[in-house]
C-alpha cells in the first residue's frame, strides 16, 4: 500500500529561514509542498522519508532566496495491482457507497460495481445486497455506515490538470476529474471504484 519513491526537486528557501539548518529547511519545505498531494505517475504523497543528496545552492538576481537541487525519498500511497485493502463505509446515496481509508475519504463504489443483485433503500439510505443462500432463500445484507469492506486493486489512472483562468476553474470545481483514480474488482464482498480527489501537482 505504501512505497518509497525516489524524487528530485529544487527547493526555494526564503531569507527568513536562513537561521535554520539547511537539512531542516529543505525537509520542512518538501513536506509543505508535497504532503497530501498527488504526484503524477507516482501516487499520493504522505511524508518525507529522507534526503539522499543536496547539491549547491544558488541565489538568482532579484530574488534573495536560495534555490537548492535535492534528491530525496518520499513515503507514497500507491497500492500495487491485485492488492486487497480494507476500508470503512462512510455513507450511502443513490450514486453509490462512500468509503474511507482513515487518512483519505474520497472513495466511491458506484452502483454497477456493487455485489449483484443490490438495491438502494430510500427510507434507510443504505445499499442492500440481496444474498441468496445455498437453500435458495434471500437474505438482505445491509451495507451500514462504519462497516468494514474489502476491495482488490486492478488498475490505476493519473490525470494531469493544466492551469485554468480563475473564473473557469471556479465553474468546473464541482465536476473536475480526480488526479488519481484506482479501479478495483470484487473480493468476497464488493467491487469498488476509488476516486482520489486530492490536489494535483
Amino acid at each position: 500500500m505504501f512505497i518509497l519513491a525516489d524524487l528530485k526537486d529544487t527547493v526555494r528557501t526564503p531569507p527568513s529561514n536562513f537561521k535554520q539548518k539547511l537539512n531542516d529547511m529543505i525537509a520542512e519545505e518538501l513536506n509543505r509542498k508535497l504532503v497530501n498531494k498527488v504526484y503524477i505517475n507516482v501516487g499520493l504523497c504522505i511524508i518525507l522519508y529522507d534526503i539522499t543528496k543536496i547539491e549547491e545552492s544558488h541565489i538568482f538576481p532579484g530574488d534573495g532566496a536560495s534555490h537548492t537541487s535535492v534528491s530525496f525519498r518520499f513515503v507514497v500511497f500507491r497500492p500495487f495491482m491485485e492488492e486487497i485493502l480494507i476500508g470503512k463505509i462512510r455513507s450511502c446515496s443513490i450514486d453509490g457507497i462512500y468509503v474511507t481509508l482513515g487518512f483519505f475519504e474520497d472513495i466511491i463504489i458506484p452502483p454497477h460495481k456493487l455485489q449483484h443483485p443490490s438495491r438502494f433503500d430510500q427510507m434507510d439510505q443504505v445499499w442492500v445486497w440481496e444474498y441468496k443462500t445455498a437453500d435458495g432463500e434471500i437474505h438482505d445484507l445491509f451495507m451500514d455506515a462504519d462497516e468494514l469492506i474489502r476491495f482488490r486493486i486492478v488498475d490505476e489512472f493519473f490525470t494531469e490538470e493544466l492551469p485554468k483562468p480563475p473564473d473557469a476553474a471556479e465553474k468546473q470545481e464541482t465536476n473536475k476529474t480526480p488526479p488519481y483514480i484506482l479501479h478495483v474488482s470484487k473480493t468476497e464482498y464488493f467491487i469498488i471504484l476509488i476516486n482520489f480527489k486530492t490536489q494535483c501537482i
